[in-house]
């Protein structure tokens, strides 16, 4: 096992599958007690076990990140047991089609809610603790949808453009505090959520099977292929670990190339 977050106490949010599962692990791996959470809890206790089973510290919470008490409880919860918050992964999130015409009102409030709304209350209660030990790093889940356009994934966008810009503003905040807050804005990664996006019309590719839209949309990127879960996961421990130590308000693309076309 290696030890770039050895000690160190990391919440990861939407662990329960996809890149927060691969992350979870990931941090596991270098030395992290990780809490993974979700909201879907059974899903949040696979990842969790898997942890365990390969000898590494993860517990499982089911939180709505959408419900403030909850995401409260979340954090005094983690700082009880372990007594600090080091890393906060704010990944929790989900899709949602329609361009901006026909996006109804509970939809476009859904998205903005989980994803935008969410990660700033996640944020929100994790700060004050990591503020009063001097240190602490967050890594927030945006898109390069949130830079450039997609079809027809109006609250999606806006959603993770709002993740952008909150994160450059709480690293001004918080930065003086010795907390560092950076995003990550991945490209083509199929995960559920994307195949969601994928299978209701929306995104740059469409296609009549997931193998023929994952081809056509590797075929859009310079290095030829999609990203993985474990992809993002490497690029979330590097924003976590100490390597990391003078980096805060960046935007981290990781899209094989695909916004250099």
């Amino acid at each position: 096992m290696s030890t770039r977050l050895n000690g160190k106490v990391a919440i990861v949010t939407g662990a329960g599958a996809g890149i927060g599962a691969a992350a979870a692990r990931r941090f596991a791996t270098e030395g992290a007690t990780v809490v993974c959470a979700d909201v879907a809890a059974g899903h949040a206790e696979e990842t969790a076990t898997s942890i365990r089973d390969a000898g590494g510290q993860g517990r499982a919470v089911g939180v709505d990140v959408a419900d403030s008490g909850q995401v409260r409880s979340l954090a005094e919860q983690t700082v009880a047991q372990y007594g600090r918050i080091d890393v906060l992964y704010a990944n929790a999130g989900v899709g949602g089609v329609g361009t901006a015409v026909d996006t109804d009102e509970a939809e476009w409030n859904r998205v903005i809610g989980i994803n935008l709304t969410g990660l700033w209350l996640t944020c929100k209660y994790v700060l004050p603790h990591m503020v009063a030990a001097g240190s602490g790093s967050i890594v927030n889940q945006a898109s390069i949808g949130g830079m450039r356009g997609v079809p027809a994934v109006a609250a999606y966008a806006a959603a993770k453009a709002g993740v952008i810009g909150l994160t450059r503003q709480m690293a001004l905040d918080y930065g003086p505090s010795g907390v560092r807050v950076n995003a990550i804005a991945p490209g083509t990664v199929p995960t559920q959520l994307v195949q969601g996006i994928w299978a209701a019309g929306a995104g740059l590719v469409s296609a009549d099977n997931l193998d023929e839209r994952i081809e056509r949309a590797a075929a859009m990127y310079p290095l030829r292929r999609v990203g993985t879960p474990e992809d993002i996961a490497n690029l979330a421990l590097f924003l976590a670990s100490d390597e990391a130590g003078w980096v805060t308000g960046a935007v981290y693309v990781i899209d094989g190339g695909k916004t250099a076309v």
